[in-house]
């Protein structure tokens, strides 16, 4: 996931470089929410055996609670990654032009932009959260 919002900061903040960064962008993006969703859904099975075993529901809370917001974020951040790949333009510096794409209305790129940057932010802060609330649950 940190590789994801890093590629979608530099795909926003670098106009030229999204030639070269918008499929990685993509990508990873896709990657991170696949990942987001079958750590969410094996953390819960994992939590429900638990449970079960005789451990306690409180325990799991925060990091659950976490999780719950950390999958909606990535899922959010996907659907504006796949948008910001379509919406937003940029030069190539190949000689062919190739991967160049044109640019939209203002208020397109502007308000794609920022998304993107907001859910970076998101995105990282929340993988922080829910890697910190797993941590202090496995280690007191």
């Amino acid at each position: 996931m940190p590789l994801a919002a890093i590629f979608g900061a530099v795909y926003v903040l670098v106009p030229r470089w999204r030639w070269s960064t918008r499929w990685p962008m993509v990508g990873t993006a896709v990657i991170a929410t696949a990942s987001v969703v079958y750590s969410w859904f094996s953390g819960r099975n994992y939590r429900d055996e638990l449970v079960e075993a005789g451990a306690s529901q409180l325990h799991f809370q925060d990091h659950a609670e976490h999780a719950d917001v950390l999958l909606w974020v990535c899922i959010v951040f996907l659907a504006v990654a796949l948008l910001a790949a379509w919406a937003l333009g940029g030069p190539s510096p190949l000689a062919s032009g190739r991967g160049a794409r044109p640019k939209h209305a203002p208020l397109v790129e502007w308000s794609t932009t920022v998304m993107l940057l907001i859910l970076v932010v998101c995105m990282i802060t929340m993988t922080v959260a829910t890697g910190e609330a797993g941590a202090r649950l496995v280690h007191g």
